[in-house]
C-alpha cells in the first residue's frame, strides 16, 4: 500500500477557508521496501564489482598491458573467471602484452549487469498482502 495523502477544509472564524495537508505512512511497507532496497543494492555493487574488474581486463588487453606487471597481472587473474564463460564466442587466444580487441569480455561485461539488473528488479517486486 502507498502513501496517502489527506486533505482538510477548515472554515475559519473570518470567514476564510484553509487547508491543512497530512501525509499517512504506511510503516509496513517501508521495513519491507528497505531491506528489498538493501538486498537490491548488494547485487548491484557485486554486479558494479565484477563489471569494473572486466572493464578494466577489457583495457588492458585493448592496449597491450603485460603481464608481467603486478597490476595488470591482479586483473587478469581476478577476471579471468568471470570472462571465461564467454572466451569460446569469438575464437579466444589467452596472449597478453599483446594489443587487441576482446569482444568476449565486452558480452561478459554486458551479461553481467544484465543479470544483476534482473536480480535486482526480481527483490523489489511488491508482493501482495
Amino acid at each position: 500500500m502507498a502513501d496517502q495523502i489527506q486533505q482538510t477544509r477548515q472554515a475559519n472564524s473570518d470567514g476564510t477557508a484553509s487547508v491543512r495537508t497530512t501525509k499517512i505512512v504506511d510503516n509496513d511497507n517501508d521495513q519491507i521496501d528497505s531491506k528489498d532496497s538493501i538486498a537490491s543494492r548488494i547485487v548491484w555493487f557485486i554486479g558494479g564489482v565484477i563489471a569494473i574488474l572486466l572493464a578494466f581486463r577489457f583495457v588492458f588487453i585493448l592496449f597491450g598491458a603485460s603481464n608481467s606487471n603486478g597490476f595488470a597481472s591482479f586483473i587478469y587473474s581476478v577476471s579471468h573467471p568471470f570472462a571465461s564463460p564467454f572466451f569460446g564466442l569469438f575464437s579466444y587466444k589467452q596472449q597478453y602484452g599483446e594489443a587487441r580487441f576482446e569482444l568476449s569480455t565486452l558480452v561478459a561485461i554486458i551479461v553481467y549487469l544484465l543479470i544483476a539488473y534482473g536480480i535486482g528488479k526480481l527483490l523489489t517486486i511488491r508482493r501482495p498482502r
